[in-house]
């Protein structure tokens, strides 16, 4: 399921999303390397064009964890402190290059980023959002495809 449908399927919890990812330019990347460990990478992420898009430098780590096994994890930018309004949120996934074609013409058209370098579209499999709400409940926010946003209060 691309970002487009996520946000069909999810409309509120897909704009508190979007705002986290788009409150700072960098987020940490969690591939997984050949030996099944995690590597955490930083990473500038994008939607655009219904897409959540992962693109960086030509040959580096992460884009080779990615060609061997595409799932990822991307947890946005938690900011300074935890104040930062709208809680945690950790995008999960798979990522597919796309080496050529209309939508990467479009995405180097908008981005103009540094050449060479790769670039994966994503298919989501889960979105979580964790915060606390007044200041007595632990909320977190679980949302997969086919299924709706399940809210867990704890306190």
């Amino acid at each position: 399921m691309n970002w487009a449908a996520f946000t069909t399927a999810a409309p509120e919890l897909a704009v508190i999303t979007e705002r986290r990812f788009g409150a700072f330019r960098h987020h940490v990347l969690a591939t997984l390397r050949r030996d099944g460990s995690p590597r955490t990478s930083g990473l500038e992420a994008g939607i655009r064009g219904g897409e959540l898009w992962l693109g960086m430098m030509a040959g580096s780590l992460k884009a080779l964890d990615l060609r061997r096994d595409p799932r990822f994890a991307l947890q946005a930018n938690p900011g300074e402190g935890t104040g930062m309004g709208g809680g945690d949120v950790r995008i999960a996934g798979r990522a597919y290059e796309v080496e050529e074609g209309e939508a990467r013409d479009a995405y180097v058209k908008e981005v103009e980023p540094p050449q060479p370098f790769h670039l994966f579209r994503t298919e989501l499999t889960e979105v979580v959002r964790t915060c606390v709400e007044d200041d007595t409940y632990l909320v977190v926010q679980v949302w997969r495809p086919g299924a709706p946003v399940r809210t867990l209060r704890r306190t």
